[in-house]
């Protein structure tokens, strides 16, 4: 859901982050060690796609650093040598995928997915409630086999939504799990993402809001 990438060079971070975003992904852009450390610190991340050569505070240590932490946060480590000694070093430092430049990007995003669905409880790939059917591999979303075309952020929530199997999910826990950390806390974001995908499941309404707790399906 939530995926941090730490890239030196900016243009190829910023290709990543827009690509993983359309997939559905919350992201975040840093260029250097000691900022995916800060980041790594702050926030609760499922991937962070990791450089190994990052300036400052060198991608190796990065990964060591997490792996010590006991951080349930998955290395995609991201680098342009493609050795088999420098695929197992990368791995033998804790990191649970290994992808050499140049990349296909479908690749990537697979990749991205598998180690999201590592790094928390088993989720199938079909969620159903409700004459809903979410399809989390195709992205897609279907309430009585009707399409519900809906945008990224609101099939994410919405996956948030059947995750919770019933059970209630904070304002505060789909802005963490939904949106990046340019997301202003304060703002409508989360009520205005509520109300698009209530009119997009129509009637009989689905989404209840639980008054000062969140929403649940």
């Amino acid at each position: 859901m939530r995926v941090l990438v730490a890239e030196d060079e900016e243009i190829l971070a910023e290709l990543v982050a827009t690509g993983l975003r359309r997939a559905g992904f919350a992201v975040d852009t840093v260029y250097s060690g000691d900022a995916a450390l800060a980041y790594l610190g702050l926030y609760d991340y499922d991937v962070v796609v990791l450089d190994r050569d990052l300036p400052r505070v060198h991608g190796d240590d990065v990964a060591r650093r997490l792996v010590a932490s006991g951080s349930r946060t998955r290395i995609l480590m991201l680098t342009a040598s493609g050795t088999m000694e420098d695929r197992v070093a990368g791995l033998d430092l804790g990191a649970d995928d290994y992808v050499s430049k140049p990349f296909e990007f479908p690749e990537l995003v697979s990749r991205v997915r598998a180690l999201r669905r590592r790094s928390a409880r088993p989720v199938p790939p079909q969620l159903e409630r409700h004459g809903i059917r979410l399809d989390t591999v195709r992205r897609s979303a279907l309430r009585d086999g009707r399409d519900l075309d809906l945008s990224p952020k609101e099939f994410t929530v919405l996956q948030l939504l059947l995750e919770a199997d019933g059970g209630t999910v904070s304002a505060e826990e789909l802005l963490e799990r939904a949106w990046d950390a340019n997301a202003d806390p304060f703002t409508g974001a989360v009520r205005v993402c509520m109300s698009k995908l209530r009119a997009k499941l129509g009637e009989p309404a689905l989404i209840r809001t639980v008054q000062g707790v969140g929403y649940a399906l």
